[in-house]
Parts: structure tokens; sequence; C-alpha cells
């Protein structure tokens, strides 16, 4: 073993070492709005460090006070706990003009929001969501149909060729949507459909059916010897129809517009201003913890106060991991908004492919980052409430170099579908030609799995369903 030598050698490696601190931010980066807001009351309640941050006195705060706006491709530079990166953004703060709403509920803005959300979920065909939308468009506030179906049908013409039977089919079912009751003609149709759907056997169902359609004006007069003699009913029987009828909502679009059912709180707001896409942050509904400055300068004085020590640090920590959370939800919600202005202006088709690196290497982020920032946040935009995560989606090359959105395509297939000759069902070959002459160069294989993700028949069985 002769000739050996000790030697020292030096190597270089890098790591993330998770400070506390770091530990804290990206627990708060992955709590939704309520959830943080449940957290804050409690580190208020339990580090007397803590305090309410309270507006100067005579000022009253306001989202805008709360939360400078910033607008698209203009945001600052923000200081961050992730990797460096390029930030090339400048800040433009601007005054809000009035109040937002604070929370959303997923009933939907308005009952056309909610109605045609159920369309996709109730898995109704392309065809039918066509037909649908037609006849939700028609529905006034209180939910009931305000054109007739031959009007409808009018404004449906083209080479699908609508018949008024499949139109009738389809009013029919979204009759049957939440609220109960919804695109009635009259109100006597409108509480014979919520009759409808009691249980066979519930007493009095009959009655009230009868009286609906053909009594409802002795309903609002009271005349009970009247309904007595016209359905030949005994008191104990009229009377429980009539209860069944009062238990009925005569306005149910009304109904859903007041309704709470599941509440989302959107973490962001991006509205259009002045031409420009502006992004602010939504603190309406958290408070605005800062630490204790009294309570601090007691403790430079000296003194064994190792609990309070503790909860100063604590305290510290919570308010900058705050602000760290904050930088980097305006960061990414930011770059967002810049890669889907189109999609904001012209719908889904108009979604642009975007990953979480595409984002990770805009703000100078990891990719886990952003998938931690997407997870269970909001974001409030003029075409409703919309996750973060729905924005991420791969990519198919167009036809002319560019890049599509597998969400954009889809959207497309639904549209291409709805609008297909129901005797004539346009085959995955046929989508995939028509694709390919609107610039998407897209296989027939990847239609027929995004057509099955959209959970649509293939042409065969839309084709059987049609005869049917």
């Amino acid at each position: 073993m002769s000739g050996m030598k000790p030697s020292l050698q030096l190597r270089i490696s890098q790591q993330l070492v998770m400070t506390p601190q770091l530990q804290q931010a990206l627990k708060l980066l992955q709590m939704p709005v309520m959830e943080l807001n449940t957290q804050l009351e409690q580190a208020l309640a339990e580090n007397v460090m803590l305090e309410a941050e309270e507006p100067p006195e005579g000022e009253v705060a306001t989202p805008a006070d709360e939360s400078p706006e910033v607008v698209a491709g203009e945001a600052d530079e923000f200081n961050t706990w992730d990797e460096p990166g390029p930030r090339d953004s400048r800040a433009d703060v601007w005054a809000d003009d009035g109040r937002r709403p604070d929370i959303e509920d997923r009933s939907g803005e308005s009952l056309r929001e909610h109605l045609l959300w159920q369309l996709e979920m109730e898995h109704f065909s392309p065809r039918e969501i066509v037909m649908g939308h037609a006849i939700i468009d028609a529905l006034n506030d209180d939910g009931y149909l305000t054109e007739s179906l031959e009007s409808i049908e009018s404004t449906l013409a083209g080479e699908a060729g609508f018949t008024r039977e499949e139109l009738e089919r389809t009013l029919a079912r979204v009759q049957t949507l939440d609220p109960i009751g919804i695109a009635a003609r009259t109100p006597a149709e409108c509480i014979s459909i919520q009759l409808s759907h009691l249980a066979d056997d519930t007493a009095g169902r009959e009655l009230a059916l009868a009286i609906a359609a053909q009594s409802l004006d002795l309903v609002a007069d009271r005349d009970h010897a009247a309904l007595r003699r016209e359905h030949a009913a005994l008191d104990e029987e009229l009377e429980g129809a009539l209860e069944l009828i009062r238990a009925c909502h005569p306005h149910p679009g009304a109904a859903i517009e007041s309704s709470t059912p599941e509440y989302v709180v959107p973490d962001v707001y991006v509205r259009k201003q002045d031409g420009r896409w502006v992004v602010d942050l939504n603190r309406s509904n958290s408070p605005r913890l800062q630490v204790n400055q009294t309570y601090a300068a007691m403790l430079r004085g000296g003194g064994s106060h190792d609990t309070l020590r503790a909860q100063l640090q604590e305290a510290r920590f919570l308010v900058r991991s705050l602000e760290i959370r904050d930088d980097t939800l305006m960061k990414v919600a930011l770059c967002i908004v810049e890669r889907q202005t189109d999609y904001l202006e012209h719908g889904e088709e108009s979604m642009k492919p975007m990953i979480l690196k595409d984002v990770a290497e805009a703000v100078g982020m990891h990719e886990s980052t952003i998938s931690r920032v997407s997870a269970n946040k909001y974001m409030h935009t003029p075409r409703g409430v919309v996750e973060f995560r729905y924005f991420f989606s791969s990519q198919l090359a167009g036809t002319d170099g560019s890049s599509q959105s597998s969400t954009a395509i889809k959207a497309r297939i639904r549209r291409l579908i709805g609008q297909e000759n129901p005797a004539k069902p346009l085959s995955d070959s046929a989508l995939a030609k028509m694709l390919v002459n609107e610039g998407v160069n897209v296989a027939r294989r990847t239609v027929a799995k995004y057509r099955e993700a959209l959970r649509i028949a293939p042409s065969s069985e839309r084709k059987r369903q049609a005869a049917r």
C-alpha cells in the first residue's frame, strides 16, 4: 500500500434549505382564502404580539386601499423567497370606483351561469347543449321562458336541422335542472313541474296536479268551495293538495339568485379598465396582521420573557410569510392573465397552451411552487370565477406552426358536434379534417380521446340516438 497519501477534496453542492419561515410560507400558500382566514383569526387570539392592522382614523378601508391593483404586463418587482428569475415589470396602482362582491357562490353569479354549468355536468349531448343555450338565453329573472319555441327554433336555423320535437325534448330536460320548475311558460306549468317530481305515492299529489293544471285562479281567490265542486274533493283531500301547491316556488329563478349553497372566495380579481387587464388581490375578508410594536419595545428593555420573545419571533415570521404569499399569488396571477388574454376576451376556444414550467420560468420560481399556488385558488373574471389550474393545458401544433391548447381544441370539438346534422353525425376523421381546416393539426385518435373526455358518444351511437 506504499505511495498512498492522505488528501483533501473539495466538493461543491447546492441544496434548498427549508427555513422555518419558508416552511410556514409554503403552508400558507397552499391554503384557500377561507382556511387562511381561520388560521389568522386563531393566531390573533393566541399570540399577544400580533394585532390586526387598522386603517388611519377617519379613513374607511376599501378594496383598493387594502390591495393595490396592478395592470397585467406592468407589475412591480416582488421580493420572494424562491429562485432568482427574470422580473421585467413595473407597478401601476389605480383607484377602484366601487366595492366588489367578497364571496361568490357556486350556484353561479346569475341564474344563467348556474344553468349553463349544469348543462355541462348533466351529460347533455353537444346538440342538446346548443339548444339548451338558446332556451336559457330566453329566460327572465324569475326563470320563465319568455320566447315561443317557434322563435327559438328560428334562431337555430341552419345545416344542423333542429326540429320542434327535439327542441321540446330539450326543454323538458332543462326543466328538470336546479331549481325545479325552471323554463316553464306559465305559472301552472311551473307548479306542475315541481309537483311531478314528488314521489308517486305522495298524498294529494294527483289532486294538486289537477288543480295546478285547471284551477290556479281559484287557488289565488281562495275559493275552496268552487275547488271542492270542480274536483269532487273532500275538505281533507283539498287541504292536503293545497299544502303541496303552497310549498312550490312560483318564481324559481328568483330563488336561485338569493341562495348560497357553496361558497367560493376568489383570491384575486381580474377586470378590464381603460382597455387594459388589471389584477388585484382580494383582502376584503382577511385580517391584515402586524407586530404589536408596544409589546415589542417592552422586550427590548431586557428581562427573561422567553415566552413573549418566542411569540414575537412567530409573529414576525407570520407577517413576513403572508407578504410572501401575497407577492407570489400576484406574480402568478399576473403571468396567467398576460398569457391568457385571448381567453378573457373571446372564451375557451381561444385558450393558449400553458404548462407549469412556462409560468415557473416567467416568474422565476420552481414548478412545485406554481402547483401549490394553482391548487384551490380562484380568479374572479368577467367570464366567472375560475380556478387557477383551469388555465393550464397541454399543447398541439397548429398547421401554421403555432401551438394550440387542448382546452381550446376540446371546445371546438364540442361546438362542431353541437352544430352537426343529426342524420349525418361527424366521425372523428371528419372532425379532424375540419379542425385542420381551422388551423389545428390534430390526429383522428386525438380527436377520439378528447371526444371521450367530453363524454360524447361516437358518431355511430349519436346516429342511433337521433334515429330513436
